[in-house]
């Protein structure tokens, strides 16, 4: 009878009986949850920022930063909560001041680079050289740059992908060391960001084996000012920049797993940076990275035990040179790690998915792809890099996911002293959620198992 009465129905209402008789999808059900109203996330992010703040890796505000994720992680039900420790050497910075003494006296609004060595305490005055960009300095003789204050600028514009930071990022990461080796007595550069406020960006710099000078970073419009000076002539500059090297300090990584059924099926690695830059609060880069992976691992726990482990990481000394995910790895490099993906790019909404599967393995990736579809993220075609913290598992030949986030106003932000909370976007950052809650799923309880790729070659030295 049952059956009879089934098949007189109209076909529509027959296909809605169906629809309500079929059990929901728990990678869908899990998303958009997410997407309406996950507010986990954004408790991360607002309790990082006000209750810690600034969380410059090595001292004591990041060793604050790690005893409140351990309490915020065991109170969201995360299991195997720890920090594992290793050191580090921490630089921490002094006074910054900059100003034109001739010929058109003002001040310039600078921060000093991370690493940066220190001038005398009161400051140096010297004549500044100026360079379009990091080719420009290398090329120039020895003679035109020593005793001189360089300052060398660069043209990066805002884009999705961010790529601009990597193409003119040595302007930031080299030029100090190169302007030190030809005999430069400091360095003031272009901030390596797109905003136009009159906040310096500041960033590490690398020195290798010369002898660190003052390195610092001018806001753009003071860059720009100084380039317009720079082409009516001599321009004579005070820069004081007393930054300290604290020797080798405490940083370590707090670990939170989803516990899964089946340890044979391997981890799962997944996680952002705890520690962040001393100007702002840090809520950009990374407190919204570290809360968008732990807030989706906990709507993945929420909806079951998974088959796989999930383990979320909060990296300590991602900025300053990256002691805890080089701990971590060494530490753990013997670990099954089968799946591997990080969020460092902000907070606004993922756009595209880039994976790195085996071949075997294309109907995971596939799976994720059309479960982040709905949510206006298209599937790329580009390589994996999992990040700072996660990239050595790439290398190694773990599989992985890029979730790309729209980069197009993030370096207007980017190591400022406005990263803060009010950038912060709640419906982007739950997009952001919502999509790591479905790839999570998808990888933690995919029925096959989840095969290694061949470890990517050492990039050439030189």
């Amino acid at each position: 009878m049952k059956n009879r009465l089934l098949a007189a129905l109209p076909l529509p209402c027959f296909a809605l009986l169906l629809t309500a008789a079929a059990p929901a999808d728990p990678a869908v059900k899990a998303r958009d949850l997410a997407l309406a109203g996950d507010e986990v996330a954004m408790d991360i992010v607002e309790g990082l920022t006000t209750e810690v703040g600034q969380r410059l890796a090595g001292t004591e505000a990041e060793g604050r930063a790690r005893d409140w994720a351990v309490k915020r992680l065991k109170a969201l039900g995360f299991r195997n909560v720890h920090v594992e420790m290793t050191s580090m050497a921490t630089w921490v910075r002094g006074a910054e001041t900059a100003e034109i003494v001739a010929p058109y006296p003002q001040k310039l609004v600078l921060t000093a680079l991370g690493g940066s060595g220190a001038t005398p305490p009161q400051g140096i005055t010297a004549d500044v050289v100026g360079f379009d960009g990091i080719e420009d300095l290398r090329a120039a003789p020895a003679e035109a740059v020593r005793g001189k204050i360089v300052f060398v600028s660069h043209a990066m514009k805002p884009n999705q992908d961010g790529s601009g930071y990597g193409y003119y990022g040595a302007v930031r990461r080299s030029a100090p060391a190169l302007a030190a080796q030809k005999g430069a007595v400091g360095v003031v550069i272009r901030s390596l960001g797109t905003d136009y406020h009159r906040n310096p960006h500041t960033g590490l710099t690398n020195w290798g084996d010369i002898a660190p000078i003052g390195a610092a970073a001018l806001s753009i419009p003071d860059a720009e000012n100084l380039q317009r000076m720079l082409a009516r002539g001599k321009v004579t500059m005070h820069l004081t920049l007393t930054p300290r090297l604290l020797g080798q300090q405490p940083t370590g990584n707090v670990v939170a797993d989803v516990p899964g059924t089946d340890p044979s099926a391997g981890m799962i690695l997944v996680g952002g940076h705890l520690d962040s830059w001393d100007l702002g609060t840090g809520a950009i880069d990374d407190a919204s990275g570290v809360a968008i992976v732990t807030a989706a691992a906990k709507r993945v726990m929420d909806s079951g035990r998974p088959r796989r482990t999930i383990r979320v990481i909060w990296f300590g000394d991602e900025e300053t040179g990256g002691a805890g995910s080089k701990a971590y790895f060494e530490a753990h490099k013997a670990d099954r790690v089968v799946f591997v993906a990080e969020s460092d790019f902000g907070a606004d909404r993922v756009w595209r998915f880039e994976s790195a599967f085996a071949p075997a393995n294309k109907p995971v990736a596939d799976r994720i792809a059309a479960a982040l579809f709905p949510l206006g993220i298209n599937r790329g075609t580009g390589e994996v890099e999992a990040g700072a913290d996660l990239g050595a598992w790439i290398k190694a030949g773990s599989p992985g996911a890029d979730l790309n986030q729209d980069g197009t106003r993030y370096f207007d932000i980017h190591h400022t002293p406005d990263d803060t909370l009010d950038k912060v976007d709640p419906a982007q950052l739950r997009q952001n959620v919502a999509a790591w809650t479905a790839m999570l799923w998808h990888v933690a309880n995919a029925r096959e198992d989840i095969y290694p790729l061949p470890p990517k070659p050492a990039a050439p030295k030189g």
